[in-house]
């Protein structure tokens, strides 16, 4: 009998467990409806921003494969919880009021983190900590910090471009983020920052770190690494670029080999942590187990 009151309990327990947390998703759906439909709106109409769609699902998978661990923690509510939650409510308010859409998107990471902290503890905190953090490449930056990242990629590849091109013998002239041939002029412009291939890279970087790599610093080496190999990447883009306007003109860099240039360079860029993960598995590994200690497996 008592192992049936206990049985019982449990189920109980948990039954309140899954309406409690259907009624706080509830609440936190009704409460940022217009902050989803703007995310969506931005990840639809902005190509910087288009990997958003993919961030909650991948977040939802990484709550799914830390499901076993979730199960197995004892449910231990925190206070200092409601101190979290109240400052993201508080961002959010003002984000409404000062009509800041990164301060109220960016109080809906605040928001669950006290939802979790307040209702479950520490540990499912400390368990839910990166799917709750990955939801951040999902906000679009700030106007301020776009401007402030933007223009020193835009010289600095006008700048890599200037010296592979004439590294190459072909004339050329930089004038800012202005790249002057003798047939025409480029200008690196915003969108040819590289800063749309940094954000989704990095994105992409950790997520592949995630997988790949079984241990925190390898994870963050890899992040590191999407960010210098992005930049360097989309350099290459822009003199790819000047070679095609030099040699077949300017319409040959515009249009469809222009966008499709930008796919290969990424796809290459990617490559290219791909062998850094592959390099980074293999160190602190063992390459070749001893005779003994692979017959003792048998």
């Amino acid at each position: 009998m008592p192992s049936q009151s206990g049985s019982l309990s449990r189920s109980v327990d948990t039954t309140w467990a899954y309406a409690g947390t259907l009624l706080v998703a509830g609440f936190v759906i009704f409460l940022y409806r217009d902050v989803f439909q703007g995310l969506v709106s931005d990840w639809y109409h902005d190509p910087d921003y288009s990997h958003g769609f993919l961030v909650p699902f991948l977040s939802a998978y990484f709550i799914w494969e830390r499901w076993d661990a979730l199960t197995k923690e004892k449910i231990s509510p925190s206070l200092p919880g409601a101190g979290v939650l109240c400052v993201g409510l508080a961002c959010l308010v003002i984000g409404l009021v000062g009509v800041e859409l990164y301060v109220q998107r960016f109080s809906l990471i605040i928001v669950l983190t006290g939802l979790v902290l307040l209702i479950l503890g520490w540990r499912y905190l400390w368990i839910l900590s990166f799917p709750i953090g990955f939801l951040i490449f999902m906000i679009p930056l700030p106007a301020i910090v776009v401007n402030t990242i933007a223009f020193p990629l835009q010289l600095f590849a006008a700048k890599a471009a200037s010296f592979c091109l004439f590294s190459l013998g072909i004339p050329v002239l930089r004038e800012g983020n202005l790249i002057i041939l003798a047939s025409t002029t480029l200008e690196v412009a915003e969108a040819c920052s590289g800063l749309r291939s940094l954000l989704s890279l990095l994105a992409l970087g950790t997520v592949y770190g995630y997988f790949s790599q079984d241990t925190v610093w390898k994870r963050w080496v890899l992040v590191i690494l999407s960010v210098p190999i992005a930049i360097v990447a989309n350099a290459f883009r822009v003199s790819g670029t000047g070679i095609l306007a030099h040699y077949f003109g300017v319409e040959a860099a515009e249009g469809f080999y222009h966008t499709f240039e930008g796919w290969i360079v990424f796809v290459v860029a990617f490559v290219l942590l791909f062998f850094c993960g592959m390099i980074l598995g293999k160190v602190g590994s063992r390459s070749l187990k001893h005779p003994s200690s692979v017959q003792g497996t048998r």
